[in-house]
């Protein structure tokens, strides 16, 4: 018996999960699971790749467990976009697609010649897990892991018995790894029905969810819709962070709003699984890493890790981020202090030249950010005949200002803080900025 599902059974009566206010115990989850494999997977077979394409549901969710233990590969897809989903199809060398529909699985098959990776993989008998990158600037990455692997470092938690909302993406490593925490305690999840900043405080309020799982933006994006002040949330204890830098500016604005409530940085990334860290503090911005699964190190200022759970490869990019002896370099750009705790300071592809000065954009918007009459900012390079490139900043008003003085109050405040380069030398005033779906800012390059 696979022990992961097993354990699903264990704590019978205990709610599992509440989607659209409907509640469904772990029992209930378990007898699914069997159902679809008694029923669904005869026409399944275990060497499949198989699409899901859903977001989360007691459905979706049965099925991606009741895959795992039929070894298949599986392919979460959230996206509504019909051109995205069938590049994803293409990609991930999908031979099996299921779609839910009024709590309904329709299946439908496609040829396809699998890729040596898929087959490799097929042959140790694991089940795995293909993910892509957001590709905010680039074609997205299909990456494969070794589901077995992932699920492994869940086993053997204490069971605990409390509600947590469950807002990262399906198609995220942060959503499946937050997914399987849940399951793997015995926690009770609660899926928000859409993913706005109203409706995830009411659910907060109903159901006295204690651990959130954001991102900075999203919970910026909090802030400034005021959501936080039409309800009680006074239930939370513990508001975890990541997949984006947090501007030191921002988790002072949200300590100062949520006072009794502790903040966690996570991080990890798609390659590499996400990480056991701790915060130096809930008003810090650096964190030690601490998981027995992973090593990190830190070269020219970049890190890079090796862990028990990275991917085997990508199937449609080159390993180029990976070093010979398998350490996976992520692109970000850290601080250290010599008792172990790093601090995430940008990316390097992120960096702008200024006439042969190096500038990170998280530090100039956390300084603007401090700026009153500011409620959001994104900055990033814009070409200059002179210097290269010069710093230019998107931000966003609580209140009407005057162009030029608002130009004027950023440039005095910025030059109290930063060397004369950093400082944005082109302001546009803008009614909101953009975001992914994984609730990431999308900097302009």
């Amino acid at each position: 018996m696979n022990p992961f599902i097993t354990r699903l059974n264990y704590f019978d009566t205990k709610i599992a999960i509440i989607h659209n206010g409907v509640a469904f115990t772990y029992k209930e989850l378990y007898e699914k699971i069997q159902t679809i494999k008694k029923e669904l997977l005869v026409s399944i077979d275990s060497k499949d790749v198989a699409s899901i394409v859903s977001d989360y549901s007691f459905e979706s969710i049965a099925l991606f467990l009741a895959l795992y233990e039929n070894k298949n590969i599986i392919v979460p897809i959230t996206t509504n976009i019909e051109e995205s989903i069938n590049s994803m199809f293409e990609e991930s060398f999908t031979n099996k697609i299921i779609y839910i529909t009024d709590a309904q699985y329709i299946i439908k098959s496609r040829d396809v010649q699998h890729h040596t990776m898929i087959q490799n993989l097929q042959k140790t008998d694991n089940a795995g897990l293909i993910l892509f990158s957001s590709g905010t600037t680039s074609k997205p990455k299909a990456m494969v892991h070794n589901l077995d692997n992932l699920i492994d470092h869940h086993l053997d938690k204490k069971e605990k018995s409390i509600n947590m909302l469950l807002f990262l993406m399906f198609d995220h490593i942060g959503g499946i790894n937050t997914l399987l925490n849940i399951l793997s305690i015995g926690a009770t999840m609660i899926i928000p029905s859409t993913r706005n900043a109203d409706d995830v405080c009411r659910l907060i309020e109903e159901y006295k969810i204690k651990i959130l799982p954001y991102s900075p933006t999203f919970l910026n994006l909090i802030l400034m819709s005021q959501a936080d002040k039409k309800y009680d949330l006074s239930s939370l204890r513990l508001i975890t962070y990541g997949t984006e830098s947090m501007p030191e500016s921002l988790l002072k604005r949200l300590k100062e709003r949520f006072s009794k409530t502790k903040f966690l940085q996570t991080f990890g990334t798609s390659e590499t699984g996400i990480a056991n860290t701790v915060s130096k503090s809930s008003n810090s911005t650096y964190m030690k890493i601490v998981d027995e699964d992973l090593e990190y190190k830190i070269v020219d200022n970049e890190l890079w890790l090796k862990s028990k759970t990275q991917v085997l490869g990508y199937l449609n990019a080159s390993m180029e981020q990976f070093t010979d002896d398998e350490w996976f370099k992520t692109g970000d750009l850290v601080e250290f202090t010599e008792d172990g705790y790093i601090k995430i300071i940008g990316r390097n592809k992120e960096l702008i030249n200024v006439g042969g000065e190096k500038v990170l954009p998280n530090e100039v918007e956390s300084v603007i950010l401090e700026i009153d009459g500011i409620e959001d900012v994104i900055v990033y390079a814009q070409p200059n005949a002179i210097t290269g490139q010069s710093v230019v900043c998107d931000v966003v008003l609580t209140q009407e200002i005057e162009k030029k003085a608002l130009k004027k109050l950023l440039r005095k405040h910025c030059l109290s803080k930063l060397a004369s380069y950093k400082v944005p030398t082109k302001v546009n005033t803008l009614e909101s900025l953009d975001f992914n779906d994984r609730f990431k800012k999308i900097r302009k390059r």
